[in-house]
């Protein structure tokens, strides 16, 4: 297991979730990809649509907030590989791991990598 501190595991707990937004969005639409992709992303991991995902926004949620709120992909357990210097499969921590799967889709999305391989269909 991949163990995570229980320092870290708070303060990604605690993070706001729109205070990390504009740095998703800013990292994909460097890459060429588009807010829309991003969301087609954050939609197929948490079941969020747009409105929902502004609401959120706008309600300055935690990701603890955020990610009680989602209904997670039944695949998300896909998602594997290395971000944050943390095997994303070997989190012990659920919130952390979840928060690091959303992180892994953005990453993919600004590397370029075909929508159908970053939504695991």
């Amino acid at each position: 297991m991949s163990t995570t501190t229980d320092k870290h595991n708070a303060r990604i707990a605690n993070m706001k979730f729109y205070s990390v937004y504009p740095h998703y969005v800013t990292k994909i639409e460097k890459k060429g990809r588009t807010i829309n992709e991003l969301h087609q992303v954050i939609e197929w991991l948490t079941g969020f649509n747009s409105e929902k995902l502004q609401q959120l926004i706008n309600d300055q949620v935690t990701f603890t907030t955020f990610f009680e709120e989602a209904n997670l992909n039944d695949n998300a357990s896909l998602i594997k590989g290395v971000i944050c210097g943390y095997r994303i499969e070997e989190i012990d921590n659920e919130l952390t791991q979840k928060v690091r799967y959303l992180d892994k889709l953005v990453d993919e999305l600004a590397k370029g990598r075909k929508m159908e391989k970053i939504l695991r269909s």
